[in-house]
């Protein structure tokens, strides 16, 4: 599976639900999904999780190719001031869980399969 930023973006969107994070709104798709999404994301393109303390709790995303990619900034007001501090999918884990992230894996793989 080769990596589109623009594709990603798209089948993410779709993939997120209520079962891939509790925060999940038909408003806010995105809420609460940083950890779920940067943990698949690293697991299929490989390249950083890396993260930033915010005030409601620690943001997780992805650096591939020397580039960030925060698919899940929507969620956000305003933009983040980001740190860039390099992170481990032990750390991601704690805000995602085993069934969270399956979920989002399947439906993200489906999505991308259909024409």
């Amino acid at each position: 599976m080769s990596f589109d930023p623009d594709e990603v973006q798209t089948a993410l969107r779709k993939a997120w639900s209520l079962a891939t994070a509790s925060q999940w709104t038909p408003t806010n798709p995105a809420a609460g999904q940083c950890n779920v999404t940067s943990l698949l994301v690293h697991e299929l393109f490989g390249g950083d999780l890396l993260k930033t303390p915010l005030p409601e709790g620690d943001h997780f995303y992805n650096r591939i190719g020397g580039k960030r990619y925060d698919f899940t900034a929507s969620q956000f007001d305003r933009p983040i001031a980001y740190m860039d501090v390099p992170t481990s999918r032990t750390d991601a884990e704690l805000g995602a869980t085993r069934d969270e992230l399956a979920e989002l894996r399947a439906a993200f793989q489906r999505l991308l399969k259909s024409p």
